[in-house]
């Protein structure tokens, strides 16, 4: 069993790194049959979705295309492609389901995304719904289904979590989108304990995407002895370089607060796009977003794989 889970991972690395290639051929073999807006990262457009802050962590709105700045491999590019305004996004909601989540967990995170998908995404954006623990289980794709957030109700913990397994098995998701900006939110308590593929195999795929990941850790203070302790650091590890970022809550409460956050910041992102002058290579190249003339903070992601 294990080992057959093993080629299926290994098939899903290979379907992220090829994905681009499929995509670009189905472009130029079936011309208009592929209706998504163009705004996205291919071989000679690299888009970046930043999100700007200023000391006191609050978003900052309306900024103009001549305020960002932009550098690849530390050299600064020319910006093609900007806007401030809301793009619609797919979003892929992944909820671990495994035995770590039982009681409080699963209850918070069930509500929480229900209100989330129903109430506080934007009428333009999708969504899907994965469920996991060391397997995974694809409870919806791609939706503008609002009310599709019942299919978590009959979710029951069990099983070991393999949160990296399902990361990876989402990815290909972005490629089959309708909406110009793909991103992942997990919702966990972010303690990996059985999966196949390592978090550095999974961060090297993850930056032959343009996903942006989110992860809310959930870590009540009545914690039973079935539930493992939240690892924030693992998940921030997973998050931070994509240009996501990972909250750590307690209750109901603090779960609906980050995910009324995170509505937030979708609502306020910008999307940049410049062209490399280096042709394809296939190695890594960071990337280093900032906004002139000021101390706000950018999170974007910090590179990628072409």
């Amino acid at each position: 069993m294990r080992t057959r889970r093993s080629l299926v991972l290994c098939a899903a690395i290979v379907a992220v790194v090829l994905s681009g290639l499929r995509t670009t051929a189905a472009q130029t073999s079936a011309p208009g049959a592929d209706r998504r807006p163009r705004f996205r990262s291919t071989v000679k457009l690299t888009t970046v979705t930043a999100t700007v802050t200023d000391a006191d962590g609050r978003l900052v709105h309306d900024l103009p295309r001549d305020k960002f700045e932009i550098f690849e491999d530390g050299e600064p590019q020319t910006i093609t492609q900007f806007t401030s305004e809301r793009v619609p996004v797919s979003l892929a909601v992944l909820v671990d389901a495994s035995d770590s989540m039982f009681g409080r967990r699963i209850a918070d995170a069930r509500e929480a995304i229900d209100h989330f998908v129903a109430d506080l995404l934007d009428p333009a954006d999708e969504f899907s719904l994965m469920a996991f623990n060391h397997h995974q289980e694809l409870l919806t794709s791609w939706t503008d289904d609002r009310h599709a957030g019942a299919m978590l109700a009959p979710l029951k913990p069990w099983g070991s979590t393999a949160i990296y397994d399902a990361i990876l098995a989402a990815l290909p998701l972005a490629d089959t989108r309708h909406k110009p900006r793909a991103a992942l939110l997990v919702v966990s308590d972010g303690a990996d304990t059985a999966s196949d593929v390592s978090i550095r195999d999974l961060l090297s795929a993850l930056r032959r995407t343009d996903l942006f990941v989110y992860a809310i850790g959930i870590d009540p203070a009545d914690r039973r002895a079935i539930n493992t302790a939240v690892n924030p650091a693992a998940l921030a590890q997973i998050t931070d370089q994509s240009g996501g970022r990972t909250r750590v809550v307690h209750d109901s409460t603090e779960v609906t607060q980050a995910l009324a956050q995170i509505a937030e910041e979708l609502n306020s992102q910008y999307l940049i796009g410049y062209s490399p002058s280096r042709p394809a290579d296939g190695r890594y190249h960071s990337i280093r977003v900032r906004v002139s003339g000021s101390d706000y903070r950018v999170r974007a992601r910090s590179g990628y794989v072409q």
